[in-house]
């Protein structure tokens, strides 16, 4: 991920002004649709009039270097890697066409971590297979505002997904148009402040841990759509605190070899020894 800041020199539009800074027209709608603009410390999402000497931040992220993915393991059929934030994981412009390789599931933008890739199309049709009848588990580690504490307590609740706006709504119990998700919670470290939570997804909808921890009251940190601007700043968060952090393979045929093996990265905001 990309960073450029610098202090306005002239009133004028958003747009305007990240185009004399080479940034293209369609970039700058994407950045602005992401929320990747801030602007004397607040994200914007529209093309507003900046006042001269605000303080403009730019994330941007640059595909180019795609080829330095962080490969936690390769072999004839897959390839693992370690997601950084801000990158598409999948579509034409994203790391696994950059990377000529087949995305088997999708991470958030902001959210980083392991990410399952295959080399050829009958490992991608397994593997496809395997996630879909829960073969294939996906561990996550996040950080929410204020103590939570849950002890591996598996909770249910009802989401209902605004396609158009790209957000979820949650509910306690079942509304129209509502599909069930079931997520796995285990605290690993909690204070006033914050808490470190293991989530592993049994069910896997759209954005179903950040918003499922959001309707419990304890959004995760850095999440600009589901918590509160105030919070991020706060805790200086510049990016989203969440990451898939291990995975497990229950395969049959010919990737049962993958069963053997553990796959684990811990993020940069988790440190192992503070557990």
């Amino acid at each position: 991920m990309n960073k450029l800041t610098f202090n306005n020199e002239k009133e004028d539009k958003i747009i305007n002004i990240l185009l004399k800074k080479d940034f293209s027209y369609n970039h700058i709608c994407k950045l602005l649709r992401n929320r990747d603009i801030r602007v004397d410390g607040v994200k914007i999402a529209n093309n507003i009039d900046i006042a001269k000497g605000s303080e403009v931040v730019v994330y941007y992220e640059n595909l180019d270097n795609a080829k330095e993915i962080d490969r936690v393991y390769e072999d004839d059929n897959i390839v693992i890697i370690n997601k950084p934030q801000g990158i598409e994981a999948s579509g034409a412009s994203g790391l696994a066409q950059k990377l000529g390789l087949i995305a088997i599931h999708r991470l958030d933008r902001n959210t980083t971590g392991l990410m399952i890739l295959a080399k050829t199309e009958m490992a991608a049709a397994m593997l496809v297979s395997a996630i879909k009848s829960h073969k294939i588990e996906k561990i996550y580690i996040a950080e929410v505002v204020g103590s939570l504490k849950l002890k591996n307590q598996t909770l249910t609740a009802y989401h209902v997904k605004d396609s158009k706006n790209s957000f979820v709504k949650i509910y306690p119990s079942p509304v129209k148009g509502c599909k069930e998700i079931v997520t796995k919670f285990n605290t690993l470290k909690s204070s006033p402040s914050s808490s470190t939570i293991e989530c592993a997804l049994i069910t896997g909808r759209t954005h179903q841990i950040r918003a499922h921890l959001s309707f419990l009251g304890h959004p995760i940190i850095g999440d600009g759509k589901y918590g509160k601007n105030e919070d991020n700043k706060k805790f200086g968060a510049k990016y989203q605190h969440l990451h898939c952090y291990k995975l497990i393979f229950h395969l049959s045929g010919k990737l049962s070899y993958l069963n053997e093996k553990e796959f684990v990265s811990y993020p940069d905001f988790y440190k192992i020894k503070e557990k």
